[in-house]
């Protein structure tokens, strides 16, 4: 389990090898009276990269937003790395935290939305510099320094001095990809992040989180619909339905031999 305390962070806290670093403990989500997620309880583990599959409204994106704190539960508890999400313990009790708390804690998050959300008026490389800069407080050197590198490595290093809508939907969403990774997240949280895009372009940016989830030991929490880039990447694949997980495991396990007849319903109508 994860410990209770963590180092005050300049920056991401390094977590520790094969230390638990997500927990939902007992998490329910309602929006009136429709329950999204039902007593939800899981983990993973720092340096895993894990897929949430699952039918539309069966809750998968809602669990991304309240690890963004877009959201907070209603009932239940989040912990990442060790520390409480939107609780902070106050006297030896639980209370909701405070925005100073919350926001101390969302830097070790990063996400990749659906739509882009890049500042229109800032170019490529100040909309991956600004958070940097502003948040953690590099020096603009540095977050340059940091932004190339990045840009680098999504492929669009000629790119830098163009504004958003100069580029196609497919580098975009590469600049968003490389916008997250500059604030170093220890999650990483990737949001149905080719559903908007015209199909051509979804191979380019595949490949670039391909190219993550081999290269780097960050972790990886996916909702998406592309099931062939479900099992090349996924350590642990959850299969929801109605705001429960009916099913969890390897990859392997669960596209090739599903116990749960949902699941195995679910797969043949979308492969």
């Amino acid at each position: 389990m994860s410990a209770d305390t963590t180092p005050s962070n300049q920056e991401a806290n390094p977590p520790v090898d094969g230390k638990e670093l997500i927990r939902f403990s007992k998490v329910t989500k309602r929006f009136g009276s429709n329950t999204v997620l039902d007593d939800l309880t899981f983990g993973v583990d720092s340096g895993k990269h894990v897929t949430l599959i699952g039918p539309s409204g069966s809750g998968k994106t809602t669990i991304l937003r309240l690890l963004m704190t877009l959201l907070k539960p209603d009932e239940g508890t989040i912990r990442v790395n060790g520390d409480y999400l939107t609780h902070e313990e106050r006297g030896g009790k639980l209370v909701p935290a405070g925005e100073k708390h919350i926001r101390e804690v969302r830097k070790n998050i990063g996400m990749v939305f659906q739509q882009f959300n890049l500042f229109p008026n800032m170019k490529v490389l100040r909309n991956i510099t600004e958070a940097p800069v502003t948040v953690l407080g590099l020096s603009k050197d540095e977050a340059e320094s940091r932004a190339r590198d990045l840009l680098e490595l999504v492929g669009l290093t000629e790119h830098l001095d163009k504004y958003p809508s100069q580029l196609s939907g497919g580098q975009q969403q590469r600049v968003a990809i490389a916008r997250a990774l500059a604030m170093r997240p220890q999650v990483l949280l990737l949001d149905e992040v080719t559903s908007a895009l015209d199909p051509e372009l979804v191979a380019g940016v595949l490949d670039v989180l391909r190219d993550i989830a081999r290269s780097t030991d960050i972790t990886m929490l996916c909702v998406t619909h592309e099931m062939n880039f479900a099992r090349d990447i996924s350590d642990q694949v959850m299969m929801f339905d109605e705001g429960h997980i009916i099913e969890t495991g390897s990859a392997e396990k669960i596209f090739g031999d599903p116990d749960h007849t949902r699941t195995r319903e679910f797969l043949s109508a979308v492969l």
